[in-house]
């Protein structure tokens, strides 16, 4: 089996899970449990969901479907950020959708991988990523970055809930 296929495939299910796991955690909170933090220098679910959404915007949306830059980097940490149970279960449904769909178009076209997207574009300066970076480095930070949040946002919802349902 071709490389580029192999990798593809494998991030795939990977993705799903995340958002299954993600989506299933919001679905058992509450409006208020939203947008709760465990203090003032920390994020709530609100802040890390409208995160990931505006990192799937600046790194896949923005970039592969040249839709214009919208996102708001600060606002996304700002304290008390007000989301909706439904907004947030709608955000981050959609930024996996958004990846997903990314995914299934390289599925289809395995040679992009190793392209280089940033390289015409002015110094990338908000992530882990630089101009140089190729795409499958890209959905390797992005996975990473995803993982990440996921696992505060679990980590959050189990302070508010204590033991969270998976079934």
């Amino acid at each position: 089996m071709d490389i580029a296929i192999e990798f593809i495939d494998s991030m795939l299910p990977k993705f799903r899970s995340e958002m299954r796991g993600i989506l299933k955690v919001i679905e058992q909170l509450s409006e208020e449990d939203i947008t709760w933090a465990p203090n003032e220098d920390s994020n709530s679910i609100a802040n890390l969901v409208a995160h990931i959404r505006g990192c799937v915007h600046s790194r896949i949306e923005q970039i592969f479907y040249n839709i214009p830059d919208t996102r708001d980097r600060d606002k996304e940490f700002e304290r008390g950020l007000y989301m909706s149970k439904e907004e947030a279960y709608h955000k981050a449904k959609e930024a996996f959708e958004i990846i997903l769909q990314y995914l299934e178009h390289l599925r289809f076209n395995p040679y992009l991988l190793m392209s280089q997207p940033f390289l015409k574009l002015p110094p990338l300066t908000y992530s882990q990523v630089n101009n140089e970076t190729t795409v499958l480095n890209l959905m390797i930070a992005m996975l990473r970055e995803i993982h990440y949040h996921t696992g505060q946002i679990v980590y959050i919802a189990k302070i508010r809930k204590g033991k969270l349902s998976w079934d």
